[in-house]
């Protein structure tokens, strides 16, 4: 089977993108529900308070996400720890998923591919690039609580795009009009 990574910083279009893919007959597999799913399991919420406290949870004993958020994102060694517990479990779905997908391509899209070192499960990696004030238009407009300096911290801890856009097999932009870096056809 072959697989491939679609990824990009966030509000770089990689959902959108991802449904055209979807109309071709490429199932996509979308990393970041699956990590939310994770979020609601008691087995993995235990491992989180394990290191993290448990005052990451709600009074109701959900992940309470604000309070994690302002850890991780503040602090280069505790994100690390995060993505160690998340990347691994989210691998393990993605394996599972595409035990049982038909295709002969699959693709999982997820923002992190290069920054959580998982190029070498993909045989080809697209990038998903927009302009810097497009991407933070269309955070802004799906997350309206969020300021733009958070979306700029959020932005500064994934890799810059530039060096996405140089290590893909592929990239797609997503501006005003869709180009692509290299005819499509043949690189599948």
């Amino acid at each position: 089977m072959y697989k491939i990574a679609l990824t990009g910083g966030i509000g770089t279009g990689k959902t959108y993108l991802s449904t055209h893919f979807v109309e071709m007959g490429i199932p996509v597999f979308y990393a970041d529900d699956e990590a939310k799913k994770l979020y609601e399991d008691p087995h993995f919420l235990a491992k989180l308070c394990a290191r993290f406290g448990d005052d990451i949870l709600s009074k109701e004993g959900g992940l309470n996400r604000t309070i994690l958020a302002s850890r991780v994102f503040s602090d280069a060694d505790t994100l690390h720890e995060l993505n160690a517990l998340v990347h691994p479990a989210v691998m393990n779905l993605f394996d599972q998923w595409c035990a049982h997908q038909e295709a002969k391509a699959v693709m999982m899209e997820s923002a992190i591919i290069f920054e959580g070192h998982l190029e070498g499960y993909f045989d080809k990696i697209i990038v998903a690039d927009a302009p810097l004030e497009l991407r933070i238009q269309r955070v802004m407009s799906r997350n309206p609580e969020m300021t733009r300096d958070q979306v700029l911290q959020r932005m500064s801890k994934q890799l810059p795009q530039e060096e996405k856009c140089s290590r893909a097999d592929l990239v797609i932009c997503t501006g005003e009009t869709y180009t692509m870096s290299k005819d499509f056809n043949r690189f599948v």
